[in-house]
C-alpha cells in the first residue's frame, strides 16, 4: 500500500471559506473597502439608470405626442425682413395626401393680455397673444387643465384659452364664467386653461382666442404665423420635404419647416453627454475603491506572514496560497459590486418616482458592474497575492 504525498488540491467550497477567513476577522477593515467599491458601482449603476429611465421617459412622451407633427412657419427674405405667410397656405398644406390633420395660429402683435384694466401696459408678462383655428387642440395634442377649448360658437365672441405658464403669470388657477382677463380694451371670459404641450411649447405662453373673434375685434390680417401638420408616421420625410413648396410656392426659400420632436431628442443627447461626465466621475471612484483594495490585502498578507508560513510548513503548496489570498479579494470586490449594484437600483427607483418617470435598469448595467468589481479584485489582489505565495516557511515563521 502506498501513501500519496502528493498536497491536496482545494475544493471550491474550501476556496471560499479560507477566502472568506481574512474578511470575517477583520469586518470594520474589510466593510470600508467593500464601501469604497460600492461607492464607484452605485455611482455608475444610477447614472445608467436614470439616463435609461429618462429615455424611456422621453419615448413614451413621443408615443404619446406622435413624431409625426410638423410646423411652417414665416422665415425671411433676403434682405432679413420678416414675411407673411399666404393666408391660403394652411389649405394648401391640408390637400397634401399623407396629412392626416392641419391647423394654425396667428400671432397678433401690438395687443397685450392683462389680468385687470388697472396693470400698467408695460408690464406684458411676455405674454403672446394668438389667433387660433378650433382644430388646433387636436392637431398639437393638447390637453385641457380647466374649462374646454374654442368651439364654433365661443371662437367667434371675446373668450380665450390661456396656456399653462400664461395662467401661472396672471394668477389664474380655474376657468369659469367669472374669470376675465382685460385684451385690446376688452374683456375677455377665460374659458379654458391648457396643460403644458411638450411639442408646442410656445402655446404655454400665450392667449388663444377664435380666429373669427380676433378678426372681428382685434383687426387680425388673417396671415398664419404658425401652420402644424400632422402626417402618417410612414410618410413624415416625403411630406417635410413639399410643406415649403406648398405653403408658398412663390417664395419656397422663406418657409421654416422643422418636427418639433426633433427638439426633446437633442435635449436626450445633451443629457446623455452629460451623463458621459458622471460614468467618468463613477469610474474614478471605482478605481479609488480597486486600490482600497489592494492595499487592504497588501496590509493582511504583512500581518499574516505567521500564518501562510505555518500554512507553508503543513504542505500547502505556492499555488493554494495564491488562490487564497486571490480569493479573499474577489469575495471582497464582489461584496462591494453587488452592493454597490443593489444602491445604485435603489437611487435609480427613488429618482425615477419622485419624477413620475418608469424605472429602467439595464440588465447590462447591473451585470456589468458585478463583473467590473470581480476584473477589479483580481487586478488589485494579483500583487497581493504573488507575494503571500513566493514567502519561504522559515522567512514566514520567523517574522515577528
Amino acid at each position: 500500500m502506498t501513501t500519496s504525498l502528493a498536497p491536496s488540491r482545494l475544493a471550491p467550497a474550501d476556496v471560499v471559506r479560507v477566502g472568506g477567513a481574512g474578511l470575517r476577522t477583520r469586518p470594520m477593515r474589510a466593510f470600508l473597502s467593500a464601501l469604497g467599491i460600492a461607492i464607484g458601482i452605485a455611482a455608475m449603476v444610477s447614472v445608467v439608470g436614470i439616463s435609461s429611465s429618462s429615455r424611456a421617459e422621453l419615448d413614451r412622451q413621443l408615443a404619446a405626442l406622435g413624431t409625426n407633427l410638423l410646423t411652417v412657419a414665416p422665415g425671411n427674405d433676403i434682405f432679413g425682413d420678416g414675411v407673411s405667410l399666404p393666408d391660403e397656405s394652411v389649405a394648401m398644406i391640408g390637400r397634401i395626401g399623407p396629412v392626416t390633420e392641419v391647423s394654425a395660429t396667428g400671432k397678433i402683435s401690438g395687443v397685450h393680455v392683462y389680468r385687470s384694466d388697472r396693470i400698467p401696459a408695460a408690464q406684458t408678462n411676455a405674454i403672446a397673444l394668438r389667433a387660433a383655428e378650433l382644430e388646433l387642440l387636436r392637431t398639437v395634442g393638447g390637453t385641457m387643465a380647466s374649462g374646454v377649448w374654442l368651439n364654433a360658437a365661443t371662437g367667434q365672441f371675446p373668450s380665450v384659452v390661456l396656456g399653462a405658464a400664461t395662467a401661472k403669470r396672471l394668477g389664474v388657477s380655474a376657468a369659469g364664467d367669472g374669470v376675465q382677463v382685460y385684451i385690446g380694451n376688452r374683456w375677455y371670459t377665460v374659458i379654458g386653461i391648457l396643460d403644458p404641450v411638450p411639442l408646442a411649447a410656445e402655446l404655454d405662453s400665450s392667449a388663444l382666442i377664435g380666429w373669427e373673434a380676433a378678426k372681428a375685434y382685434l383687426d387680425f390680417d388673417g396671415h398664419p404665423t404658425t401652420v402644424y401638420t400632422r402626417t402618417k408616421d410612414d410618410q413624415v420625410e416625403a411630406v417635410q420635404a413639399v410643406l415649403a413648396r406648398t405653403a408658398d410656392p412663390q417664395h419656397p426659400s422663406q418657409v421654416k419647416v422643422s418636427r418639433p420632436s426633433d427638439a426633446l431628442v437633442a435635449r436626450q443627447a445633451t443629457d446623455t453627454t452629460f451623463n458621459g461626465l458622471l460614468l467618468g466621475l463613477g469610474g474614478v471612484a471605482l478605481l479609488v475603491g480597486g486600490v482600497g483594495v489592494a492595499n487592504t490585502m497588501v496590509i493582511s498578507v504583512l500581518e499574516r506572514r505567521a500564518e501562510i508560513g505555518l500554512r507553508r510548513a503543513l504542505g500547502a503548496t505556492r499555488g493554494q496560497i495564491l488562490v487564497q489570498f486571490l480569493a479573499e479579494s474577489l469575495l471582497l470586490s464582489a461584496l462591494g459590486g453587488v452592493g454597490g449594484v443593489t444602491i445604485g437600483i435603489a437611487v435609480t427607483a427613488l429618482y425615477a418616482t419622485t419624477r413620475d418617470w418608469p424605472t429602467v435598469v439595464p440588465a447590462w448595467a447591473t451585470a456589468g458592474g458585478v463583473v467590473a468589481t470581480l476584473v477589479i479584485g483580481a487586478v488589485a489582489g494579483l500583487y497581493p497575492a504573488v507575494r503571500a505565495a513566493r514567502l519561504a516557511p522559515t522567512e514566514a515563521l520567523a517574522a515577528p
